[in-house]
């Protein structure tokens, strides 16, 4: 068996304020049902770096690990109880959606090595794309534009354009076609 001591990746400035920025988002904002005072959430992850269109939408019970990791584009929502483990950069397009309890998670840890590094790599979520509910996506992976990932999928893979992915891990199902 390989032991190493696991040595915690982040300062203890970003850990001090994070701790700030989660306790200002769960007194502040979770109390708010919904995505109510949407404009004073906005505000709140604007103070903290984030960079969030004024027509985005986070909602109350949303988890953000780093606003200052987080780039959301016109009419972009993250709806309730996702989790965004936004160690490294997150952005998400212009009418893109993810959905209630989606897990969007940057960071993973290297199993070749013995202290168990963590590392971090962005995941950009592009415009007219869907992330269903319960959704998994990996560190590094971009979700083309008007892609939808479905419902309880996992993604450690780039999904096409316009393409439906479902399952674990996420394979293909079909091409997205608009019908007006």
């Amino acid at each position: 068996m390989v032991s190493g001591k696991f040595r915690n990746p982040y300062s203890k400035k970003n850990q001090l304020k994070r701790l700030v920025w989660t306790i200002c988002w769960n007194i502040l904002a979770r109390p708010f049902p919904r995505n109510l005072g949407r404009k004073w959430k906005l505000f709140l992850l604007r103070i903290f770096g984030a960079k969030v269109a004024s027509t985005s939408v986070v909602y109350s019970k949303a988890k953000i690990f780093m606003p200052w990791n987080l780039e959301m584009d016109d009419f972009a929502c993250i709806a309730s109880d996702v989790d965004c483990y936004n160690a490294a950069k997150v952005r998400i397009g212009k009418n893109a959606t993810v959905s209630q309890y989606s897990y969007i998670c940057t960071a993973t840890h290297d199993i070749t090595s013995k202290s168990h590094t963590l590392y971090a790599l962005p995941i950009t979520i592009e415009d007219n794309a869907w992330v269903a509910s319960k959704a998994y996506i990996g560190p590094g992976v971009v979700i083309g534009e008007g892609a939808v990932v479905g419902a309880t999928a996992s993604v450690y893979k780039n999904v096409n354009p316009w393409e439906v992915v479902g399952g674990n891990p996420a394979k293909f199902i079909k091409k997205r076609e608009i019908k007006c």
